[in-house]
């Protein structure tokens, strides 16, 4: 699975969801999530969670960013560590906007999930 995009760079219009992702090695792992905005209307916001399955039809939620409402690159870790039942994961997303007057929304935006690799200060 890792590294992968959950949501692929596109340009949505309305609330939707990735395809689900099998986490191969990454079972048990932390992970770095990159949530990449980079087309939005002016008094939208977006809100991006994760949610995981065991393989079966249940999903649970395991993380999501903050809202957002400007373009911009933004991280979040996933400690799956102490899940290791998670086989699977699924990014969904929400759109919204605040001035009801239009009532298109529009953002462009990317998913990316890769392991996160630590590093010790000092170390080349």
């Amino acid at each position: 699975m890792v590294p992968a995009f959950l949501i692929p760079e596109s340009t949505m219009q309305e609330d939707g969801q990735g395809a689900v992702v099998t986490l191969e090695t990454q079972i048990g792992k932390s992970l770095l999530l990159t949530l990449g905005i980079n087309r939005i209307l002016e008094q939208e916001s977006l809100e991006v969670c994760i949610w995981g399955s065991s393989g079966g039809p249940l999903w649970k939620p395991l993380a999501a960013f903050p809202p957002k409402s400007y373009c911009g690159t933004y991280h979040l870790t996933l400690d799956l560590s102490g899940q290791p039942d998670i086989t699977s994961l699924r990014a969904q997303w929400k759109m919204s906007r605040w001035d009801q007057r239009r009532q298109q929304v529009l953002f462009g935006f990317y998913l990316y999930a890769e392991e996160l690799r630590m590093r010790v200060a000092g170390a080349a």
